[in-house]
């Protein structure tokens, strides 16, 4: 982690995500429905399918758009198949991003997401071009207040299995592996902390900086990615 926080993200990603909710809203539907429609429609027994919901009541959709996906995948509508396809390829200053995409045309997802890197400086790579760069991670963000008892948390994170934890003056960064996230969450829920964000991401492992000569093509380009509808997650090694 190293200094690269995302808290600027953070509220960014919020701030665009209340102003895109029916949007929001309709691809939580669709990771829902996918995760139940593979694992079942019991969350607790489907970690996918709890993480999903987590993740949708996260961002606030309503409990009755999440019903209505759980029963959907079991129900009529359970013929839909979504195909999961990454894109790698490079942004404006040589960024490294990953797109994963939820579709069921990809004759229509293919060549939006080209359009979107190739419109702003960027280009589409191989498989595997730029992937080698992240790591698959659960990764919550705790905000400090004037109530915050440091020590308290750093060892509530360590004690439920936290795998690192980074103090800032803005809060912590905890991380654990994919398959101990959801348990590291539900001890540190536990103990009464909340979190600002907390999912599974694809976590870089190096960062390049963004020029203030490619700033304003790489944040379209980020934008019109996360405007597709196919588009679920974006992912990025932008430094900052």
């Amino acid at each position: 982690m190293a200094g690269h926080s995302k808290w600027n993200n953070i509220k960014n990603r919020k701030g665009a995500q209340d102003a895109k909710r029916g949007k929001v809203f309709q691809k939580m539907s669709k990771e829902i429905f996918v995760a139940a429609k593979a694992g079942g429609p019991d969350p607790d027994m489907n970690p996918a399918l709890r993480l999903a919901v987590e993740k949708a009541k996260s961002v606030n959709v309503p409990n009755d758009i999440i019903k209505r996906a759980i029963d959907k995948s079991t129900g009529a509508g359970s013929d839909e198949n979504y195909d999961e396809i990454i894109y790698e390829g490079y942004g404006p200053g040589g960024v490294a991003v990953l797109v994963f995409c939820l579709t069921e045309n990809r004759n229509r997802t293919a060549p939006n997401v080209r359009l979107a890197f190739s419109k702003n400086g960027g280009n589409l790579g191989e498989s595997g071009s730029v992937g080698y760069m992240f790591d698959r991670k659960g990764r919550m963000f705790i905000e400090r207040t004037e109530e915050t008892d440091e020590d308290a948390v750093m060892m509530a994170a360590l004690e439920a299995g936290a795998e690192d934890i980074e103090s800032t003056e803005e809060g912590f960064e905890i991380v654990t592996t994919p398959t101990d996230f959801l348990q590291v969450k539900a001890s540190l829920e536990a103990e009464g902390i909340e979190f600002i964000s907390a999912d599974i991401e694809m976590i870089p492992s190096m960062y390049t900086a963004v020029t203030e000569e490619h700033e304003e093509k790489f944040d379209n380009m980020i934008e019109m990615l996360e405007d597709d509808e196919d588009v679920q997650d974006v992912y990025h090694n932008a430094e900052g």
